[in-house]
């Protein structure tokens, strides 16, 4: 039986004792922290077991994938179906081909929609609450609405063929979100800045330049990271506009990864789709916390 006893603190005051109500308390915590680590442990089993289900996958012949067990081991560890995903298989022309059509959308659309969002947040005119209205809604028109008639656009204007129409495709659809994103966190941003900037005789660009951009640089990594994400895992827009092997992306390549004769091998396969998993993850977990630091972070605090 415990007993509470009053002890003496170095203030002089008299509290209960840890035999007391401190000890209650955490005898009451201990079954919520169980309960709390084993939700946890159980979503690191769900995301981390279908990562090491597929590099182990990828290290397999096609006759222990096909004949084995689908969760057995290999008995062979084949590590020449990297090499040979990234040759046989075109996975550098894939990754090339993505990384061509990806960086310039991008920088396009962070470009645009951060001067877009400067605009909207801190220079005044009129209209510019209808001009982000108009933004907003074209987050809302589904990709697959714009599809046939910007194939239609693309082939009368003789873009077909090259890598422009993912591109200026990327940039469209992408536009939407990355200027409502930066119009947001330009709210965060004091006005002051800008009139001390004015009185000091800078003009819009400058201003835009040397004072606006360096304050938003972690909000232009946050939208960019999303951003990247969207677009290199995209597969309808790459699907439509890629009508020649040599401008496929790696989510099309993917998609049509087969080996000599027109069969599937899956280890190279799967070798193909680590390389793809692992590299954005490895992105995403270098970034990770200075996209948190753009979600989060202002001009000024206090």
């Amino acid at each position: 039986m415990a007993i509470d006893t009053p002890v003496k603190t170095s203030a002089g005051r008299w509290s209960r004792g840890p035999s007391g109500t401190a000890g209650a308390v955490r005898r009451a915590r201990a079954p919520r922290r169980l309960w709390v680590k084993a939700v946890v442990t159980l979503l690191l089993v769900v995301e981390i077991y279908p990562l090491v289900w597929m590099f182990l996958t990828s290290l397999k012949s096609n006759d222990d994938y096909l004949n084995n067990s689908t969760w057995s081991l290999p008995t062979t560890w084949e590590w020449g179906n990297y090499s040979e995903a990234w040759t046989t298989g075109n996975l550098g022309l894939y990754v090339q081909n993505s990384l061509l059509a990806v960086l310039p959308a991008l920088a396009l659309m962070l470009l645009l929609g951060t001067a877009a969002g400067f605009a909207l947040q801190i220079m005044v005119w009129k209209g510019r609450s209808l001009t982000l209205l108009v933004f907003l809604a074209g987050m809302m028109v589904p990709p697959q609405m714009i599809l046939l008639p910007l194939f239609t656009v693309y082939f009368q204007t003789g873009l077909s063929g090259t890598l422009w129409p993912l591109i200026l495709t990327y940039t469209g659809t992408g536009l939407p979100l990355t200027v409502f994103m930066m119009a947001t966190y330009y709210r965060t941003v004091p006005r002051e800045l800008f009139e001390a900037a004015t009185i000091d005789g800078a003009g819009i660009l400058r201003a835009f330049w040397t004072i606006s951009v360096p304050l938003v640089r972690n909000a232009l990594l946050t939208v960019g990271l999303v951003q990247f994400f969207f677009i290199w895992n995209d597969l309808l827009i790459a699907l439509t506009f890629t009508n020649n092997q040599d401008l496929r992306t790696i989510q099309v390549g993917l998609l049509n990864f087969t080996g000599d004769f027109g069969a599937t091998q899956y280890g190279p396969l799967f070798a193909a789709i680590c390389i793809n998993v692992f590299g954005t993850l490895l992105i995403y977990l270098f970034l990770n916390q200075k996209v948190m630091k753009g979600l989060t972070s202002g001009a000024v605090k206090g």
